[in-house]
């Protein structure tokens, strides 16, 4: 598709009122966690000053927690189909962010760490870590049943995290918990959104935009068996392997590790944080294109290249950050994060929906992708946070982009290819 006419369709994709609320609640979900979250690791060493080992098992704890919550949201989730009462009940949990983080969580991890760092735990994964792929799983089967592209829906996501990286490097250095107090007032927000914008309540949006045969299938809500069945599946348990090898180290390099990291170039904290902010915001402004332009060239290359291209790209990513020794060169390396998590994420969505049941797609993607995350940083989050003590930053991300790499020849071994076994929503299904 040439590039004039991708701008035509993603323009002509703002008609469609469900792409619209699709997309806001992707926005100001990412940016009331993007403005805090993506500062956390920084605050928990600079502002709290927790070694590597600690940070490791504060999230670590908020894996295990979430690791069962996402496999109770999702079965919820699936329950519930288009319904939007998870979503209120999270969006309330998470207005109170900040009083949370400034009269809770900061005094019980001055005087007791582990049980802080528990209750901390509970708190956010009951309202962001496992709510997260909620919101992603509702906008996924949004774009099926009412004919959007959900990549470029989620590109809103990644949009509005990067605006509030941004708007977070400044933040930051006036007042740290600036950053929580701006996470309620959007949370708050996002909760009168979903409350006041429903277009499908107009019989017309239903008759112009609505597929039938997604809402006959919606309508033929999955049995708790159907939906505990999902651990009887071999090929699911390739899918989690894979992603306990792969994506886990993603998601450790990037929260736990690479923040600090990247601030050690600079004269001053104050700088390094300045410039990590803009950093980072320039990172997922660039994912928010690829999201865009991803589900284009998925249909050119197919899902299971897809998949393993996103994998190439971490090893170089996360080996490159270990070699690299300006902070130039590790910003421009840092910036492969964009392809590299557009086309893993869509990928893997589609992998599901392509395989297997799309009645039971948001339980497939939290037990197939963000449980199996989760189980992964509980494993490795801690034992990466004390190696990155004993031998520092970047023979640690050598070491990950090792693993990385195991995982892909793993992963070229065992994935499907997208003619094969087709239970779900076939690729030619897709909107054009």
């Amino acid at each position: 598709m040439d590039k004039g006419g991708f701008t035509m369709k993603f323009l002509q994709a703002f008609q469609n009122p469900f792409y619209r609320v699709g997309s806001t609640q992707l926005l100001l979900f990412f940016m009331g966690w993007g403005i805090w979250w993506s500062f956390f690791q920084i605050w928990l060493t600079t502002k709290q000053g927790f070694s590597g080992t600690q940070v490791g098992t504060i999230f670590s704890f908020g894996s295990a927690v979430a690791l069962v919550l996402m496999f109770v949201y999702g079965s919820i989730q699936d329950k519930l189909g288009m319904r939007k009462n998870l979503l209120l009940a999270l969006i309330g949990l998470q207005i109170f962010i900040a009083p949370f983080f400034t009269w809770v969580y900061v005094p019980m991890l001055e005087n007791n760490f582990f049980l802080g760092a528990m209750v901390g735990a509970i708190y956010l994964a009951i309202s962001y870590l496992a709510a997260c792929p909620v919101f992603e799983a509702v906008t996924e089967r949004m774009s099926r049943r009412y004919h959007f592209e959900y990549g470029q829906a989620r590109a809103w996501g990644s949009f509005g995290y990067a605006v509030a990286a941004l708007a977070a490097g400044f933040l930051f250095t006036i007042n740290p918990y600036l950053i929580f107090w701006t996470g309620s007032a959007i949370s708050a927000i996002l909760f009168v959104s979903l409350l006041v914008w429903r277009p499908e309540r107009d019989t017309k949006n239903l008759a112009h935009y609505e597929d039938k045969e997604e809402s006959r299938k919606d309508n033929k809500t999955p049995s708790m068996r159907e939906i505990l069945g999902v651990f009887k599946i071999f090929d699911v348990w390739k899918i989690i392997l894979f992603v306990v090898m792969s994506w886990t180290f993603y998601t450790v390099f990037d929260q736990q590790m690479f923040p600090e990291f990247f601030t050690r170039f600079f004269a001053t904290p104050e700088q390094g944080q300045q410039a990590y902010g803009v950093l980072n915001s320039v990172e997922v402004f660039l994912e928010f294109l690829m999201m865009g332009l991803v589900p284009v060239f998925m249909r050119k290359i197919g899902v299971r290249k897809a998949i393993l291209l996103s994998c190439a790209i971490m090893i170089l990513r996360i080996g490159g950050c270990g070699l690299v020794t300006n902070p130039f060169g590790v910003a421009v390396i840092k910036l492969l994060h964009a392809p590299e998590t557009a086309l893993f994420i869509l990928a893997i969505f589609r992998y599901f929906t392509l395989h297997f049941d799309t009645r039971i797609s948001a339980t497939l993607y939290m037990v197939g992708f963000q449980i199996a995350a989760q189980v992964g940083q509980i494993i490795f989050s801690a034992p990466l946070g004390a190696l990155h003590d004993s031998i520092g930053y970047q023979p640690t991300f050598l070491v990950i982009s090792g693993i990385v790499c195991v995982a892909s020849v793993y992963a070229f071994v065992v994935l499907r290819k997208d003619d094969q076994c087709v239970e779900g929503q076939p690729l030619e299904a897709v909107l054009e």
